[in-house]
């Protein structure tokens, strides 16, 4: 089954670091603009402004509006989960361009630290183009297989990832 191809504005909303990051919070948990702020340690505008770039592009809903801790109503926001099938959201060149999934994934890393890693693997590969067609078949095969269930393990442990294959500028 083929991905849909991303329009320009659902490139441009996957094209910065902070957006991914609060996509993928916002599809573990539904979390205020404030909520967020705090997790990603930014202003409350700044969030705004991304999520305000997610919401027009799809990419993030707003969820049932719920009663805070103080009383307070808040207004959270949840995944629509879209963005996580669309084949060239890399091929842009927005502000952070096709790096801005490396760099978010990244700054996760770094702050879930080193005891966080469950499998690490480098590798060098030699492939024709039949060959790396093949390879990265096979692989978003399964990534799709453990995806389309993902719902049905909801009370497991989360796992956060990301496949990068690359040509070597050798």
């Amino acid at each position: 089954m083929a991905n849909p191809t991303a329009t320009a504005q659902e490139i441009k909303a996957l094209s910065h670091p902070l957006r991914l990051r609060i996509l993928r919070l916002c599809g573990l948990h539904e979390l205020t603009n404030k909520e967020l702020s705090d997790r990603l340690g930014q202003d409350p505008g700044t969030v705004l402004y991304h999520v305000r770039q997610l919401l027009a592009a799809g990419f993030i809903e707003p969820a049932d509006i719920r009663t805070g801790e103080s009383g307070a109503l808040e207004k959270p926001y949840r995944s629509t989960g879209r963005s996580w099938n669309l084949d060239n959201a890399l091929e842009n060149d927005g502000d952070g361009g096709p790096f801005a999934p490396v760099e978010a994934f990244r700054q996760e890393l770094g702050e879930a630290g080193p005891d966080a890693l469950a499998s690490l693997s480098r590798f060098v590969l030699h492939l024709s183009e039949e060959n790396l067609k093949d390879v990265v078949d096979r692989i978003h095969e399964v990534l799709n297989e453990y995806i389309a269930t993902d719902g049905d393990r909801l009370d497991e442990p989360a796992y956060g990832g990301l496949f990068v294959l690359h040509g070597s500028s050798d």
